[in-house]
């Protein structure tokens, strides 16, 4: 097995780094250090291949090859055309390249991308011969190459990960607008849940944030449905130490509680009992056609995290009046709860009625939204604060279920 080092990158959502960082701590990572949208670290090859099938919060996991300055197109042209590309590719392969530029220099992207295929495909011809060269390939690729220019510093990297890792494989039809895979699972770790108490998305839509929390109280990785990852067309690809680490579910765990799903639309819980049964977690989650209005009690001691309608992509008729009934079903039937709500709107959270105790930026798709929670106590305000607990300073909270440490045996 090959335990040499190497520097990785792992790319995520802004608002999700911190998140992310715990998690490849979580596998054994080495100097990890949070970024804009990204985390650097350090490990072998077990550890890349661990990052892309445990990792909640990725969406890609990068390996550099090659780092250089260059001033312009013709200086990236010719330090491309300078790495050996025959350590990674070979003439009987396919590559795609994808390419991030933030560079008074470099202007267009896609011309990037056509001088650094160019260097590719150039210096493989000035080595075998005018017609031997790696093919271009702009959808499944062999070898999937990433590009990343910042001023005139250039990074190119092999993207080991090929389809982005929200792309779990277990989502066989979606409503309109389905929150992220990666993000959903950011949410709910940010949430601080493990699996040990109920939990509630009382408008869940397609499924995700019942599925994910489903994995994460299972602890089954998120990878394992996925079927191809691009490091296995690498030169250097371990199969026996890859099947080893997918099929090793020694940390997987028992789910002593339920997760309750419901929705206002049948055609969204068909949908999500459809991607329920093909993730095969529907033993852990109760699923029903109901309005929120219909909520008139909850299991208790448990988690919320829902993702309503913004008035954007998805809207319905009465949007303050929505935002009114969810405060409203929060402070009657969700007692005793830790509520975490993504949101658009500020007049629509206004409506809710209630102080959070957080507030996130987050991005959901082009949208700067917001997670904000709220902590519903059960009685009133002045004995919440009686009790020495405030809004303003969660660590006073009781804590709930889900956060509290495990007793060592």
């Amino acid at each position: 097995m090959n335990t040499e080092k190497f520097e990785m990158v792992a790319k995520t959502f802004q608002g999700l780094e911190e998140i992310l960082a715990d998690e490849l701590r979580g596998i054994g990572s080495l100097n990890v250090q949070p970024g804009r949208r990204m985390v650097a670290f350090e490990g072998d090859l077990a550890t890349l291949y661990k990052a892309n099938l445990c990792c909640r919060t990725a969406l890609r996991i990068l390996k550099p090859i090659y780092k250089f300055t260059a001033s312009d197109p013709d200086a990236l042209y010719e330090m491309t055309k300078e790495f050996d590309w025959t350590s990674v590719l070979s003439i009987d392969k396919t590559f795609s390249i994808d390419s991030v530029v933030n560079s008074e220099q470099f202007t267009h992207s896609r011309y990037v991308t056509y001088r650094v295929k160019d260097g590719i495909v150039d210096f493989f011809k000035d080595r075998f011969g005018a017609d031997k060269r790696p093919g271009v390939r702009l959808q499944d690729a062999d070898v999937m190459i990433n590009v990343h220019i910042d001023g005139n510093r250039v990074t190119l990297s092999l993207d080991s990960s090929g389809e982005s890792l929200h792309k779990r494989g277990y989502r066989v039809a979606q409503t309109e607008a389905p929150i992220n895979e990666v993000l959903a699972a950011g949410i709910l770790l940010k949430s601080g849940w493990k699996g040990e108490c109920p939990l509630v998305d009382p408008m869940c839509g397609s499924g995700t944030f019942l599925i994910e929390a489903a994995l994460i109280a299972a602890n089954i990785n998120p990878g394992v449905y996925r079927k191809r990852f691009a490091f296995e067309q690498w030169k250097d690809f371990d199969e026996e130490l890859f099947e080893s680490l997918y099929n090793d579910d020694s940390q997987e765990r028992t789910f002593d509680y339920k997760i309750y799903g419901s929705d206002i639309s049948p055609k969204a819980i068909a949908i999500a009992e459809q991607n329920i049964k093909q993730a095969g977690v529907g033993r852990y989650i109760d699923l029903s056609i109901k309005p929120l209005s219909q909520w008139t009690e909850a299991p208790a001691d448990g988690v919320l995290v829902t993702n309503p309608p913004y008035g954007e992509r998805i809207s319905v008729n009465d949007m303050d009046g929505l935002y009114e009934m969810i405060g409203n079903k929060l402070k009657n039937v969700f007692k005793g709860y830790h509520a975490w709500i993504i949101g658009y709107q500020d007049e629509y959270f206004r409506r809710i009625g209630l102080a959070p105790s957080l507030k996130m930026p987050l991005l959901n798709g082009s949208l700067e939204c917001e997670l904000r929670e709220y902590i519903i106590f059960e009685g009133d305000y002045k004995s919440f604060r009686r009790e020495g607990h405030s809004l303003k300073d969660p660590e006073s909270n009781p804590t709930p279920k889900e956060n509290k440490p495990k007793r060592r045996l």
